[in-house]
């Protein structure tokens, strides 16, 4: 079916139910950002695939609403859809809720699936469509007509050992137990799937790219338990629960569990999906809180830093070959954006300990550039010769560590409005690796400074500066963030995140430039203690499109330093041409 096929036939369910609207999240059980193959809802109605985004169907309009990073996209996925684009966040696109009161009757019917619906936006919902005699009810309507929907993954689930982890399953269910007595409560529901593979030392491959399992764990004064498809749990992992005195059930026993719980006082995430508090909200007190172990997965300890610094030297290695068999090649030999990504992802998988991609390659080469989280498909992507510029941005998993690197420069010649802007780009990304900062600094305070150069001369890009990065664990991760919006998490040491600001011509090119940073301790003085960003990422920039008169002198040592430190970490794993072109290309400013 067509997404205008898809829609009537909701339309029709819809009439059966009395729903006058219904809202299709981007989400599954556990409100993850990628999505496992069969909980794809959103992207399976609208042809959207973008990562962030929701669809409201009514009974004769449909909207979907998206961020800045797909305006681009979203308006190529959604043609002849039938489905308008509401650009979130710009002055004039009326908030979504607000919208559909606007088109249903003041009596009328939303439904959304509860299981695919975080408690945050439930109950916002409920609060809006309440105040005027709107119903607000949980109908999983796309069960009915999305026939050919996936099941759920058999990959094996197997131990991230300690020697890696750095902190032992038994070590973090304590720290989270006294988190839990801290708060007063007596039980604790983890649903995120990176919270749960965290907790418990484990990993697996349900969804493409993150190394997590679908999952969840429930947690009280004396027991553990992990709820997931327990024939899929290896020999080493069912040790490991052992050992650590987790039971296991299968993940479809988690909701009976819960209804087991009478008179606690349950915390569990706001982000978790209405069905967990539907299930357990009558006999028991429910306790909003932000996941105590979310915290300490963000701030890396020592072991799982090593491990960062570990594969970084490998990840650098092998964009370092990447690059120079891109740049000696584009206009000899035939190539697109797709071949390009899976030539990228072959260089990767020579280095030891790889597992794959950290999230599918964005290779945009002219105008594609532009679209911010471009996806290049193998059939119909764009031809890569040697006469414009390019942007990669792209990682790895590897056993020890997870990579996020963007590199954007010039195959052939390029415009001097191009050299200016990508400098200013690369200008913010530089001050913000300078930046030393006090304690209790949070991301939005230092947004500003990767955006200023840009900010004087009246341009700005539609995404965040800085997202959380994973310890081989999800490529994108909170509680931290550097950008425009409040975020209230302070950046504490051991916080891994990318530094990434960027510039976007519509239909010309895009340009974003991205190393891994983490928080680190720099001094004490008389006025408290002092943050700066340890850099991650070892890869060389491309000179010849810097125009080295906008970078001030300290801005220049840097990146002359930086260079001298990639000729450090990478020469030694290097030989031949590449050494030489390499060894040129770090070469001082």
């Amino acid at each position: 079916m067509t997404s205008k096929e898809k829609v009537i036939a909701l339309r029709e369910e819809m009439q059966k139910n009395n729903v006058d609207a219904f809202i299709v999240y981007s989400a599954d059980p556990h409100m993850s950002e990628y999505l496992p193959e069969e909980w794809q809802e959103r992207a399976w109605i609208s042809g959207f695939s973008g990562s962030a985004g929701f669809v409201v169907i009514t009974k004769d309009k449909a909207g979907l609403w998206t961020d800045g990073r797909y305006f681009t996209q979203a308006a190529i996925d959604l043609e002849n859809s039938g489905i308008d684009l509401f650009k979130d966040g710009i002055e004039g696109t009326p908030n979504y809720i607000d919208w559909i009161i606007s088109e249903i009757p003041a009596d009328g019917k939303v439904a959304v699936n509860a299981i695919a619906t975080s408690n945050t936006n439930w109950d916002l919902l409920s609060q809006k469509l309440n105040s005027k005699n709107i119903t607000l009810a949980d109908l999983p309507l796309l069960k009915e007509i999305w026939k050919e929907r996936g099941t759920p993954s058999k990959n094996p689930i197997f131990v991230h050992p300690v020697e890696r982890a750095g902190k032992s399953v038994t070590d973090k269910l304590s720290a989270i137990r006294q988190k839990m007595e801290d708060q007063g409560a007596t039980v604790h529901v983890i649903s995120s799937l990176d919270d749960v593979a965290w907790t418990l030392n484990l990993r697996g491959s349900d969804v493409e790219s993150n190394p997590v399992f679908l999952g969840y764990i429930v947690i009280t004064k004396n027991d553990a338990v992990l709820f997931t498809g327990l024939e899929k749990l290896d020999v080493e992992a069912r040790k490991q629960m052992d050992e650590s005195f987790v039971k296991m059930m299968p993940y479809e026993e988690f909701y009976n569990y819960l209804k087991a719980f009478k008179n606690e006082k349950i915390l569990v995430s706001p982000n978790s999906n209405q069905m967990i508090f539907e299930t357990v909200k009558t006999d028991n007190q429910l306790m909003k809180a932000a996941v105590p172990g979310n915290l300490m997965k963000a701030q890396k300890n020592e072991t799982e830093l090593e491990g960062f610094r570990t594969v970084m030297v490998r990840d650098g290695v092998a964009m370092v070959k990447f690059l120079y068999w891109l740049t000696h090649n584009a206009g000899k030999e035939a190539m697109n954006e797709y071949t390009i990504g899976k030539k990228l992802r072959d260089f990767r998988a020579e280095g030891k300990n790889f597992v794959g991609e950290s999230f599918g390659s964005i290779i945009g080469y002219k105008g594609n550039g532009a679209i911010i989280h471009y996806s290049a498909k193998s059939e119909g992507s764009k031809e890569v010769t040697n006469d414009a510029t390019i942007l990669v941005d792209s990682g790895g998993q590897y056993l020890e560590g997870t990579t996020d690197i963007t590199r954007t420069f010039a195959l052939g010649a390029s415009s001097e409005d191009f050299k200016r802007n990508s400098t200013l780009v690369l200008q913010g990304m530089i001050r913000l690796s300078m930046v030393k900062f006090p304690k209790g600094t949070k991301g939005v305070h230092l947004d500003a400074i990767a955006r200023l150069p840009l900010w004087m001369e009246g341009k700005d890009y539609n995404h965040g500066t800085g997202h959380g990065v994973g310890s081989f664990m999800n490529v994108h991760e909170g509680p931290h963030s550097i950008r425009k919006d409040m975020n209230p998490q302070d950046l504490l040491p051991g916080m891994v995140c990318s530094n990434e600001p960027g510039y976007y011509l519509e239909g010309e090119y895009g340009i974003r430039h991205e190393n891994l940073i983490a928080v680190q301790e720099a001094e004490k003085t008389n006025h408290g203690t002092f943050y700066e960003f340890e850099t991650l990422t070892f890869c060389p920039f491309f000179k010849d499109t810097i125009v080295k008169e906008i970078l001030s002198k300290e801005e220049i040592t840097w990146l002359n330093d930086y260079h001298r430190t990639c000729e450090e970490k990478l020469g030694p794993y290097l030989e031949g041409d590449v050494k030489n072109w390499f060894l040129e290309l770090v070469s001082p400013l």
